[in-house]
């Protein structure tokens, strides 16, 4: 197979496109997806529009009373427990999915946290560095049997544009030496997610299964960032001021017509998971893998030091940068992937 270049392709949907509309015309019955994070914002819209295409969804949830609640009578679509930071749980949760014997054709590592305070997990790993990339790692160890079963199965990594604010801190990933910044470790736990689709896709495609890394855009109505304590704290207001400052700059631009390559827009929860709906459902994708995505297309690959808002970072894509966080995650984890 060839290598997929990172660069955008004349796909059928733009950054306008809504998860609804990716799939409209979409048979997936028989088809079977995990959806972590599918119980809240741009996961559940996605869980929203799998099932309405015939897919059964399966969905993860630490709390499960608030899942059975946002998910209410949607049809196809089953409940399990799962906390991404406790690797007992994990392994519980694929277990009970592979004795089921079941194919797994989707694969949509959705849930996150962002800009949390100091936070560590019983094996003392940071919190966003836990839960964004380690967790979903050995999710998609235990679940690669059934991954495998699919014959053409894809896995979907939800990384962020925050990938273009830092990339793997190698000598101190859970800082333990360095002053904690909830927004470096933010950057490197999506710079992780991307550069496990890289090593994966490289890694598992002589399975069909094909990995893509995803940036679903600004999306303020999510609550992923709803760390504060007492409704506010450093990293609300500073989420709230540069919200402000984005919509100042989003009317500016409305008035004076709009300018994508000029100014941030934001989304709404519909075009939020239309990109990573896409990357798990279109044919135009089918022969590729290993690539960041955003508004439903390639993203184009840019230099460390561009001032883009759009676009990759090279870190987020080194391949060989991708074969040493998978090393060191298969440490971290004690787990490893049967490739």
């Amino acid at each position: 197979m060839l290598v997929t270049v990172q660069q955008p392709i004349r796909s059928a949907f733009t950054y306008k496109s809504s998860a609804m509309q990716v799939v409209k015309g979409i048979d997936l019955s028989g088809r079977v997806a995990i959806v972590t994070g599918g119980y809240g914002g741009i996961g559940l819209e996605t869980v929203k529009a799998l099932s309405a295409a015939g897919a059964t969804v399966l969905v993860p949830a630490r709390r499960i009373e608030a899942a059975r609640t946002a998910i209410g009578k949607l049809p196809n679509v089953e409940l399990g427990t799962l906390d991404l930071m406790d690797p007992a749980s994990i392994d519980a949760f694929a277990g009970n999915f592979l004795k089921s014997n079941r194919p797994l054709h989707m694969l949509i590592n959705s849930a996150g946290i962002m800009y949390p305070p100091l936070q560590r997990d019983k094996r003392g790993y940071e919190s966003q560095f836990s839960t964004n990339h380690l967790g979903h790692f050995q999710l998609t160890a235990r679940l690669l049997p059934a991954l495998k079963q699919a014959n053409g199965a894809r896995v979907i990594a939800v990384s962020s544009r925050a990938q273009r604010e830092g990339g793997i801190i190698w000598g101190d990933i859970h800082f333990e030496r360095s002053e904690y910044t909830p927004r470096l470790a933010y950057a490197q736990s999506k710079t992780a997610n991307s550069l496990f689709a890289v090593e994966l896709d490289g890694l598992a495609k002589k399975y069909s299964i094909r990995a893509f890394a995803v940036h679903p855009g600004l999306v303020p109505t999510t609550g992923i960032g709803r760390f504060s304590g007492n409704g506010g704290g450093m990293a609300m207001n500073m989420i709230n001021k540069l919200g402000l400052i984005r919509l100042r700059n989003l009317i500016a631009a409305m008035k004076a017509g709009f300018n994508r390559t000029a100014y941030d827009y934001y989304k709404t929860i519909g075009q939020g998971a239309s990109t990573q709906t896409w990357a798990a459902t279109t044919a135009e994708l089918d022969g590729t893998g290993g690539v960041f995505l955003e508004d439903n297309n390639i993203a184009i690959a840019v230099a460390a030091d561009s001032k883009s808002r759009f676009g990759v970072r090279p870190w987020a894509i080194d391949k060989l940068q991708a074969e040493r966080l998978w090393k060191l995650s298969e440490e971290m984890t004690g787990v490893t992937f049967e490739l």
